[in-house]
């Protein structure tokens, strides 16, 4: 009788043992499914919240070629080359030119135009049938043809022009070009053009253009060019013809 009782509480221990442990495991089980689901939504809850930020266009500089020297009669657009010239080199000072000029600035005067911006009214009707794609891959392009030498026509405004291009004009709060463009004029990238080598009648009318307010699409460049007379312009944008 002894030895049965102490089978039958081994069993009944036994048996709370193994419910113990079963309820434990449930628990355990209950517990991370509850957690589960508020870990996971968590990060995806944290993605949801961060905003989609479109990349710019990859640039092509092939397809900027193509477009540059071809155009594309099925969507109206005219070849760049018609009036920039071969590898934007023009051959007359109407028309600015265009090798080597940094792909951020080009792309930017391109919408510019196209927006309405930068007034022109050959430009606007050329950049409007442009996408930003294009405008992408033209400038990438045209980064990278060779750069265009020029020469100063002017020697009696060549030490006038050298001046302002250098240090400014203290009494009227010009500062020095060299700072922005370069002592070479080749400009910062991403930042301000490079006008070293560029047609000395154009840079005067984009410097009159800022003047007058007929190019709105720098501040900078308004604020500079109101300060300066005629001559001077004429001078300093003679003077960065030669630069190289």
């Amino acid at each position: 009788m002894r030895q049965t009782s102490q089978i039958s509480k081994l069993t009944s221990l036994t048996a709370s043992f193994t419910a113990g442990l079963v309820l434990a495991i449930t628990s355990v089980a209950v517990c991370a499914e509850e957690h589960a689901p508020a870990a996971t939504a968590a990060p995806m809850a944290e993605a949801a919240a961060k905003p989609v930020v479109p990349g710019k266009p990859k640039a092509d500089p092939a397809a900027g070629e193509a477009l540059y020297s071809n155009g594309d009669a099925s969507r109206g657009v005219t070849a760049c080359l018609t009036c920039h010239g071969p590898k934007g080199q023009s051959a007359v000072s109407t028309w600015p030119k265009l090798s080597a000029q940094h792909a951020a600035y080009t792309a930017k005067q391109l919408k510019n135009f196209k927006e309405g911006t930068r007034a022109n009214p050959i430009m606007m009707g050329m950049a409007s049938t442009l996408t930003e794609q294009d405008m992408q891959n033209i400038a990438a392009y045209l980064v990278t043809q060779p750069v265009s030498q020029g020469v100063a026509q002017n020697k009696e405004t060549i030490e006038l022009g050298q001046s302002i291009y250098r240090g400014g004009i203290a009494a009227k709060g010009v500062p020095a070009c060299a700072a922005c463009h370069s002592p070479t004029g080749a400009g910062i990238p991403s930042q301000y053009p490079r006008v070293g080598g560029q047609w000395a009648e154009y840079n005067a009318a984009q410097l009159l253009a800022f003047r007058e307010g007929t190019r709105k699409n720098s501040s900078q460049m308004t604020t500079i060019a109101t300060k300066l007379s005629d001559q001077e312009m004429k001078a300093v944008a003679d003077y960065m013809a030669g630069l190289h």
